[in-house]
Formats: C-alpha cells, structure tokens, sequence
C-alpha cells in the first residue's frame, strides 16, 4: 500500500491524530529529498495557502517532481488561481445546487466548508462532492448567494481553507472527509482532413527578447505558403477566435500567471496541437521543480540546495565560492544572482525572498559557452553554442532602463555536436514531454552538466537557424500538420491476438534527421 503523508506549515497547524498517516511540515518535506520514507505516497498538501511561489505551491510541484500523487496538484492548483479557468468550471458545479428549501428566505447569502468533497448539509452533498471533483482542494470555503426573485442559488466565490480555519465542531466531518479519501483510489480532476493546415502563432511585438523576431516569423509564414500551411500572427487579444486555428505555436515569453498560459490552455482542451503545451510550460518555468526531475532521474547537473527563510541561518557552512542564487521562476537570466561572499550572499538572498518563499542556490560552474540543444519530439533538430556577454558571467548581461547585452550565437551542424553532450539533452527534454525544447548544458573537463530545460527555446534567422537552414522551420511545420493530421485520422486497429508488435527503431543520435 503506497505511504500516506500529510504536508502542512507548522506542526500546530495539524491537530488530529490519524493512525497510519505520517505529518510533515513543509520545510522538512522540501529538505528531505527524494529518498525518505516508502515510495509510492499518498500526498495531501494542507499548506495554508497555495499561491504562486509560496511554499505550499513548492510542496505539490516537488511533490509530482518525485513522482508523488499529491492532492491538490499543480493543475489544480492553477485552475484555482485562474479566473477563467475557475468560471467554466464554477459554471458547471452551479447545476448541481438545488433550491435549498430548508434555508429561510431571510437568508441571502452562506457559506458552506467542504472537507474533501464532504458537507454537514445533506441537501448540499451532490454539490459539495461535485466541488471536489472539479477543483481537487482538500478544503474549500464556498460562497453562496440566492439568485434575484428567490428563484435559486449561485457560487458568489470560491477559495481554499488551510486547517486552522476547520472548527472543533466539525473535526467529525474533517477527520470522515480524509479518511474516505485516503480509502478511495486516487484520480485526477476529469479533465477537414487535407494537407492545409492553419496555424497561429502568437506573439508581443512589444517584446524586448522574443523567442523569435518579427523578421523570424516572417519567414515561417513564406514556408509555410509554400507548404500549403496557413501561418497567421496572432496577439493576446485575439484569444476569443483561438479556435478558428487547427494548432498554436506560442513564440512569446511563457509564464503560468500570463496569458499565454491560458492560450495553451485553451488549445489544449480543444484538442489543438500546441507548442508550448501547459505541461511542458508548467514543468519548465520553476527552476526548483527541473532541479528535482533532472537530480532524481540520474541526470547530471550543478550541486543545488534550496533555500528558506527558516534555513538561511545555517546555510554559510554549506556554501562553496561563487554562488549563484536563483528564483525558480525566472527567466533571461534576469532572477539569478551571483554571491562571490556571505554578505553578498545573504542581501541578494534577502531580495529574491520578496519574491519567492524559495531560492535554488548552486555552484559556480564557468565555461566560455554553454551549449544550447534544440529538441522537438525527442529529435535534436538544432544546436548552437551561447557565449558570455562580455566581461560578464552570464550569456545576457541586463542593464537599466531594460538595456541588455548578448554574447554571440554560433550554429554547430548537429552531427558535430559530441555525443556526451547530445545524450543528456535529449534524455533531460524526454523527461518534461514530446513538444518542443532548448536544453542548455555546461561542457567541463569533470563531465557535462544540465542546467535547465527551456519551454519556448529561442529560435531566429541568422542564429540558431544557421547550420540548419530552412530545413529547420520546415521540420517545425511538418510537425505541427503531422499532429493535425492525426487527429483526423481514424484510430489504429487493435493487434490480433498472438500478433507481435515490433517496435521502429529510433535514429542514431548522431543522424542530423534529414
């Protein structure tokens, strides 16, 4: 039976005793590394609060970054803190709500607590088991309004509960809430053929480093005419004709709280290829999160610890220097910090903690270049070696007023890229999905090292283009009408019985896939 743990803040924050379940705060859950106790777990994350960075928000994404079932997950999560996503949803659990006729009519407004899909008020427990298939929150505080003329019911709001907030009076429902829980299997929430395709390809002209330039895109849209394939511009106010496309190509900078998230979002639960899909964008854009697939799947990378505020203090004694310090969200190098002392290193600390309630600190590891591999569907499809801008330590040296500098770009033909750098790459994007990624790696005379996995890899004529040539916006293309055409093709036959499946064999890493 796989082990069932308990995740909170402080220890005080669980006052319930429950046989067979271990309670853990979140601080030591973060420590621990992915090698105590039996795998697979059980995850509950009762954190008080789940926003995006705070430590109850780190505790489910290492959670599935181990390979952990947690409740709430990261998808949850989000569809909690998106407000578009939470409407649609609410939409649907509204229907579920009767007219409560046992409320007075003096009543207006109430707000129910939901315990693991349970709820004091039989007449609620459709709607209350309901809630918790939609939105996986452990504990939820609902808003209820009557509607104009006493004709029914609306949610007026939605928002988790942390255990503090459950009353002594109803630690019976709690404690029955978590024990069905912890019984029951554990699930996710439910979540014309041709050779044209159209394709949009959202972007910010007002970007200052776009994964690819205008100029960039220009040239897809004349392959893509050339191919039969429509390619159309589009910008974050085009989201409500999104699905007038068959596929999105997002060439703008992702993050969770942004709209481009919602585009691939969106895209994805109608069943359009998307690059970026919201699960590479999710996995890719925390540091902290790569850092715990890359280290617990045998990947080689910098020495990474992670630091709280509860742990800065003793902290000095674990430190080599340089150190470099990074908010896990960041991205273009403009959240990572390097510390050459302990003063150094505790301010900059102190600045990111505004931030972020956790910081990756690694080792200094110093190379002219790092190497960029460029990775679609487990195929390299471009290479390229970033140098530090110069007189700087990092490939992007940012300056005021949102000035930057950039070291140069040189294309490597991918069958001269070495293979002890091409292995690691593609087994480190295999780990986040099939969609499109940049993985940068770090040649050293002790071995190569991963630093992170990139969602939306920069890709631009003259640059990452140059050993590749045309060819690669054509392989990009080709891939985007290949998921088009699947999903318009007639599901393959099951095998006869007694039939055997032989596998294709997959390409020579050194095979340049033309």
């Amino acid at each position: 039976m796989p082990a069932q743990l308990i995740i909170v803040e402080k220890s005080s924050d669980f006052r319930w005793s429950v046989p067979g379940v271990r309670v853990v705060t979140a601080q030591d859950f973060i420590a621990e590394g992915p090698s105590l106790l039996q795998r697979p777990r059980r995850i509950v994350n009762l954190c008080r609060s789940y926003a995006y960075l705070s430590i109850g928000y780190y505790a489910s994404l290492l959670a599935e970054a181990r390979g952990e079932r947690v409740t709430p997950s990261m998808e949850a999560i989000t569809d909690l803190q998106v407000k578009a996503v939470q409407s649609q949803k609410l939409a649907g659990l509204e229907r579920c709500l009767g007219p409560l006729a046992a409320v007075p009519r003096a009543v207006d407004a109430m707000r129910i607590q939901v315990f693991f899909g349970q709820v004091e008020d039989k007449d609620l427990a459709e709607f209350a088991s309901r809630s918790f298939e939609l939105f996986r929150c452990p504990l939820l505080a609902i808003d209820l309004e009557r509607l104009e003329g006493g004709g029914g019911w609306k949610v007026a709001a939605l928002h988790p509960l942390d255990p503090r907030d459950v009353d002594p009076a109803r630690d019976g429902l709690f404690l029955d809430g978590l024990a069905r829980f912890c019984r029951r299997p554990w699930r996710h929430a439910p979540s014309t053929s041709g050779p044209r395709m159209d394709l949009a390809i959202l972007h910010d002209p007002k970007e200052a480093l776009p994964p690819s330039k205008l100029k960039t895109l220009q040239a897809m849209m004349r392959i893509g005419q050339d191919m039969d394939i429509a390619v159309e511009l589009i910008e974050k106010k085009d989201y409500p004709r999104l699905t007038q496309f068959d596929a999105l190509f997002i060439r703008e900078t992702t993050a969770i709280a942004h709209h481009t998230f919602r585009f691939a979002r969106k895209a994805a639960s109608e069943g359009m290829p998307v690059i970026d899909d919201p699960g590479s964008i999710l996995r890719c854009t925390n540091k902290a999160f790569l850092s715990e697939l890359l280290g617990g799947n045998g990947i080689a990378t910098p020495r990474t610890l992670f630091l709280t505020r509860r742990t800065l203090a003793g902290f000095e004694t674990q430190l080599t220097y340089p150190a470099v310090l990074k908010v896990p969200d960041g991205a273009f190098s403009l959240s990572v910090k390097k510390a050459e002392n302990w003063q150094q290193f505790q301010d900059i600390a102190a600045a990111m903690f505004k931030q972020s309630g956790l910081i990756l600190v690694q080792d200094y590891v110093y190379t002219p270049f790092d190497w960029r591999i460029g990775i679609l569907a487990g195929e390299v499809i471009f290479a390229a070696k970033y140098f530090m801008s110069s007189g700087h330590w990092q490939i992007i040296q940012h300056g005021e007023a949102g000035a930057y500098t950039e070291g140069r770009t040189q294309a490597v033909p991918v069958q001269e890229v070495p293979r002890e750098v091409i292995e690691p790459a593609v087994r480190a994007a295999g780990l986040i999905g099939t969609g499109l990624y940049g993985v940068d790696l770090k040649q050293t005379k002790s071995g190569v090292v991963v630093i992170e996995v990139n969602d939306n890899p920069n890709i631009d004529l003259g640059l990452e283009d140059a050993a590749a040539g045309e060819g690669l916006y054509r392989k990009l293309l080709s891939h985007f009408q290949a998921l088009v055409d699947a999903r318009h093709r007639p599901p393959t036959p099951a095998l006869p019985s007694g039939a055997i499946h032989r596998p294709r064999l997959v390409h020579d890493l050194r095979d340049t896939g033309s």
